[in-house]
C-alpha cells in the first residue's frame, strides 16, 4: 500500500515538473515601443454638384430598402457602399456636413450626391439648389 502511494506522488511530481518546464520563462523586457497612431489624412473622394432630395420622397423606400426621412443626415451616392460615411464641402462656403450613403443617385449629369433635406439646410443649399461640393470618405 505504501509503494503504491509513493508512486502516485512520485507518478504527480513527475507530470508537474514536465508542465514547468513546458511552460514559456517569463520575461522581463520593457514593452516595444508603440508608435502614434498617424494623422488622419483627408482624402477627398470626387468633386462635382450635389442637389437635394425634395419633399416628395418623404416616407418612400430608398435602394437600401429604409425609408427616407428628410430630417436625417443622409445622401445618395451612384457608387459607394449603403452605409459608407461622406464628409461632403462646399467649396464657395467651406461648410461641411458627414452624412451616410443609404440610396442610390442622383441620376443628374455632372451630380456627385444628393443630400438629404436636413444635410442640406445645414450645408446651406437649400436656397440656392445646388452648390459645388468635395465628396471625402469618412468612414
Amino acid at each position: 500500500m505504501g509503494s503504491r502511494r509513493q508512486l502516485r506522488w512520485v507518478s504527480l511530481a513527475a507530470v508537474a515538473v514536465a508542465l514547468a518546464c513546458a511552460h514559456p520563462a517569463v520575461r522581463n523586457e520593457p514593452p516595444p515601443e508603440q508608435q502614434a497612431p498617424a494623422p488622419r489624412q483627408r482624402h477627398e473622394f470626387q468633386r462635382g454638384v450635389a442637389s437635394y432630395y425634395g419633399n416628395e420622397f418623404e416616407g418612400r423606400r430608398t435602394a437600401s430598402g429604409v425609408l427616407y426621412n428628410s430630417r436625417f443626415m443622409t445622401c445618395a451616392h451612384r457608387t459607394l457602399p449603403f452605409g459608407t460615411v461622406i464628409r461632403v464641402t462646399d467649396v464657395e462656403t467651406s461648410k461641411s456636413v458627414v452624412v451616410k450613403v443609404t440610396d442610390r443617385g442622383p441620376y443628374a449629369k455632372g451630380r456627385v450626391v444628393d443630400l438629404s433635406l436636413a444635410a442640406a439646410r445645414k450645408l446651406g443649399i437649400v436656397d440656392r439648389g445646388l452648390a459645388r461640393v468635395t465628396v471625402e470618405i469618412v468612414q
